[in-house]
């Protein structure tokens, strides 16, 4: 497989990064994480919920309402096949 033209956005690619490591993070922990503003880190949310890489769910966390996003199944994979064509690529690099 090549690269997926998706996670090829650094920001998407960071995102998906800090998402496999964990079963979920919360919206604003991920936002710091990444430096991004709600509104940038909402539109890279959002373009991986629409291609079914992540998904998010509402809830309460210390009495506020917090959103927490998560990598699916096939945002791992794709994840883990980008990781390997950028690999592929490298593989010479000294």
């Amino acid at each position: 497989m090549g690269l997926d033209a998706l996670l090829n956005a650094p920001v998407r690619l960071r995102l998906a990064s800090l998402l496999a490591a964990v079963s979920e993070l919360e919206f604003v922990t991920l936002r710091e994480a990444l430096g991004v503003s709600d509104s940038v880190l909402s539109k890279q949310v959002t373009a991986l919920t629409q291609a079914g890489y992540a998904r998010s769910r509402k809830g309460t966390h210390q009495d506020r309402r917090t959103t927490w996003i998560a990598l699916t199944r096939p945002g791992h994979e794709a994840l883990r096949a980008h990781v390997a064509a950028l690999r592929a690529i490298i593989a010479d690099v000294d």
